[in-house]
């Protein structure tokens, strides 16, 4: 395993402890959990760049990164619904476009086709990174600089999701063959 598949199984290791870092209340737990959760936004892009740099781009390193971005990025949304920041239905919304696209991933490379990350898809990830860091930042959710600051950021992150999930099937619409549907 080279050191750019370390990196992003590293990130997979934060998860769980930005999880419990989340739910475990001693003073400055959520500062720590935000902590935890920019250093595993900052290995996305390390191991990303160092891939690509170095010619470290490996199968298992296309596989796993991205999956590895929607775990960190849906547990703290996860996290937002049962605090009451984020409503259900934006969490439903992203994840069935991560389904969606995760599915049409899986088509295309069924029928010999790779599809590549889209631009869109780049900016959705590091718009939702930097979404729920500032969410994290912002803790007293009474206040009503926080309920603004939710609405945007949740309205960022829906929107960017939806724009890249729609570009993902309109660039790759010949992917399915919709006689099998």
């Amino acid at each position: 395993m080279n050191l750019a598949n370390k990196i992003t199984m590293a990130r997979v290791c934060l998860i769980p402890v930005f999880v419990v870092l989340c739910y475990w209340e001693f003073p400055g737990h959520r500062m720590a959990a935000l902590a935890v959760f920019v250093i595993a936004s900052i290995s996305d892009y390390v191991d990303g760049r160092l891939a690509r740099s170095r010619d470290m781009v490996t199968d298992f390193g296309k596989f796993m990164d991205p999956i590895a971005d929607k775990m960190l990025t849906m547990s703290a949304l996860c996290m937002f619904v049962s605090w009451g920041r984020t409503p259900a239905w934006v969490l439903l919304v992203i994840l069935a476009r991560e389904f969606a696209v995760s599915a049409l991933r899986l088509i295309a490379v069924d029928n010999g086709k790779v599809i590549a990350a889209a631009w869109s898809g780049k900016v959705k990830t590091a718009s939702t990174m930097v979404c729920i860091i500032l969410m994290l930042l912002v803790t007293d959710s009474a206040a009503t600089y926080s309920t603004i600051l939710d609405f945007l950021c949740n309205l960022v992150m829906l929107v960017t999701t939806v724009y890249s999930g729609v570009e993902y099937f309109v660039k790759n619409k010949e992917v399915i063959n919709w006689t099998d549907v």
